[in-house]
């Protein structure tokens, strides 16, 4: 039988450190939802699991003073969703959290272990790449931060190097005026993983005539393949442009047809297809009713 060691750094240096004298044999461990899973049902088999828990400088919520949101790696579900400053600056992110399985888990999972587990059935990344976040991961070599539209690579596959540790992550300040919505159908029980997500943000201009035209809008769908899906084609139709129905139809029309989905016990492949075209129609005419946190 194979010995595993268990690691307890208490500093993001240490951690660091052991990831890289332990290399390929050891696996980060954060809030431990999706590890232990995974070593329950022995998809991985590490000879070392480094555990964040006690990496306090990790877990945070702060606002900079140019409005930047900073999360800290380590930060719960729960702790995201209940927070005062996430509500104030990103309230769909705080909503969208409150809708992640259970209380039980939400107090466990953290935010950098649901990114780095790039489960493509979850719901904040199609929030967070709408949103434009970024990723900062450490290793013992140095920092560097990756864009969230660039971190999924494949099913349970991100950017993240054998040697690196998410530490934050960060959403721009231009993104927090933004009107926002987050949309999700769940084909099975109200705690299942999602069978489809839409995040929709956008930023509108007041026209002469007293209507809003669409100045950016972004619109990403998860739970549908490997990684959250964006499609710039059908985002484009709507710039300089009223957000009419029909347009928002067009808009929806455009993911229907560029998405390829994936079939599981969630939905097949037709039917996700079919949702893609409600839900991204839903979750744009959302974002067009919500109102801007700078206007509050």
């Amino acid at each position: 039988m194979t010995t595993m060691e268990l690691y307890e750094p208490r500093s993001l240096e240490e951690a660091t450190s052991l990831l890289a004298e332990r290399g390929d044999e050891a696996r980060i461990i954060a809030g431990g939802t999706a590890v232990v899973l995974m070593l329950k049902n022995r998809l991985i088999a590490p000879s070392a699991l480094i555990s964040l828990e006690a990496v306090q400088s990790l877990r945070y919520i702060r606002s900079d003073a140019d409005g930047t949101l900073r999360i800290g790696a380590m930060t719960t579900i729960r702790e995201l969703e209940r927070s005062p400053v996430v509500i104030d600056h990103c309230p769909t992110l705080a909503r969208t959290c409150r809708q992640v399985a259970n209380v039980r888990v939400r107090h466990a999972a953290t935010i950098g272990g649901n990114l780095s587990e790039a489960d493509y059935a979850s719901d904040p990344p199609s929030v967070l790449v709408a949103a434009r976040a970024r990723v900062r991961v450490a290793s013992a070599k140095g920092e560097r931060e990756i864009p969230l539209a660039e971190w999924f690579r494949d099913f349970f596959e991100t950017a993240l190097r054998p040697d690196e540790v998410v530490t934050e992550v960060i959403i721009p300040w231009d993104t927090l005026s933004s009107r926002s919505a987050y949309v999700k159908y769940v084909s099975r029980s109200s705690e299942d993983r999602p069978c489809l997500g839409v995040a929709a943000f956008m930023d509108l201009d007041e026209d002469l005539d007293g209507g809003y035209v669409c100045r950016e809008l972004r619109v990403v769908v998860g739970a549908a393949a490997a990684t959250p899906q964006e499609v710039p084609s059908a985002e484009k139709l709507a710039i300089r442009k009223r957000l009419t129905p029909e347009l928002i139809q067009e808009i929806a029309e455009g993911y229907a047809n560029a998405i390829d989905p994936i079939s599981d016990l969630r939905g097949s492949a037709w039917y996700r297809t079919q949702l893609i075209r409600v839900f991204v129609r839903d979750a744009i005419n959302e974002a067009l009713a919500s109102q801007p946190e700078e206007l509050k």
